[in-house]
């Protein structure tokens, strides 16, 4: 349902968080120099004012009533506005929306830090359930080759905080992100560092070029090529095949992906692993399948 909140767009949300009500806490993202990220590059960051937010709950409740039951908490990474904000702006939101279930946000594990484990307790038990995070890699050269603004080490701490205060989490890795040269290492690396995280939910999504490959290759710091269909299948395969998860659903149906999976990892890791197996001996059947899941 459309509804005229003066948001500052363009306005993104996890696939999942479709039929949620979006509340914008922040306008763009406050790291905003990932190489590969298009997202918000339109965008100046800044922090809503405590009457912008509360303007957007007052729309959405006069057209909506008290039938919210999913928010989602925008931009790039609404936590980084601190504990007093989120706490107030929640406590506003289920004030007004009392049957609310859920309410998610983006996240970079360095916000997660700093919030620091008690308060994202509280956070937890106010309905904070789900937040969604772009780790992108478990490999720390190429998260410092896309400048990315946390390490392994400091993904690994934030993401485990939100684990223990009870908060899922929804991780992103990137296909072909480490080029041909830091293929291996990527998969293998990322696989290690999921592993160890054990999130609810786990996505891949293949390294895409909005402004195009020449632009990419201008934000990042080294030379880059990029790996072809067959072998961002075998870095793929790579990374499923060294995971050790026990029943994290996994699911690589984005756009930019060239064969959809899904499952649960790792009760399902044999099929999938059997799927992108057959995807790299008998490529010409993958490209058919790739083109039917995007209704080509």
């Amino acid at each position: 349902m459309w509804l005229p909140i003066n948001y500052d767009e363009p306005l993104f949300r996890p696939p999942s968080e479709a039929n949620s009500l979006i509340i914008q806490l922040t306008k763009g993202c406050s790291h905003n120099k990932c190489a590969f990220c298009e997202m918000y590059t339109s965008k100046e960051f800044s922090i809503k004012s405590n009457v912008q937010i509360k303007e957007q709950i007052d729309i959405a409740y006069k057209y909506l009533g008290e039938t919210v039951r999913k928010v989602f908490l925008a931009d790039a990474n609404a936590l980084v506005i601190g504990f007093n904000k989120l706490k107030e702006t929640i406590e506003y939101l289920r004030s007004k929306f009392p049957k609310i279930r859920r309410i998610s946000a983006y996240a970079l594990p360095s916000d997660l830090s700093r919030i620091g484990l008690e308060k994202l307790k509280m956070l937890n038990e106010y309905g904070l359930d789900i937040v969604y995070i772009g780790v992108e890699s478990g490999n720390d050269k190429v998260l410092q080759m896309i400048h990315k603004s946390e390490t392994v080490a400091s993904t690994k701490n934030g993401i485990s905080l939100a684990h223990q205060a009870g908060i899922k989490t929804s991780i992103m890795i990137i296909n072909g992100l480490g080029g041909r040269a830091l293929s291996n290492d990527h998969a293998i690396d990322s696989a290690r560092l999921i592993s160890e995280l054990q999130p609810f939910y786990l996505s891949s999504l293949v390294l895409s070029f909005p402004f195009g490959l020449e632009h990419f290759k201008s934000r990042i710091s080294q030379p880059f090529e990029m790996p072809n269909q067959i072998e961002l299948f075998k870095e793929l395969y790579l990374f499923i095949e060294n995971l050790e998860l026990e029943s994290t659903i996994f699911r690589s149906d984005h756009a930019s992906n060239y064969l959809p999976l899904k499952g649960v990892l790792g009760k399902d890791r044999v099929s999938i692993l059997t799927k992108l197996k057959s995807a790299i001996e008998y490529p010409n059947q993958s490209n058919l399948r790739a083109e039917w899941a995007r209704g080509l």
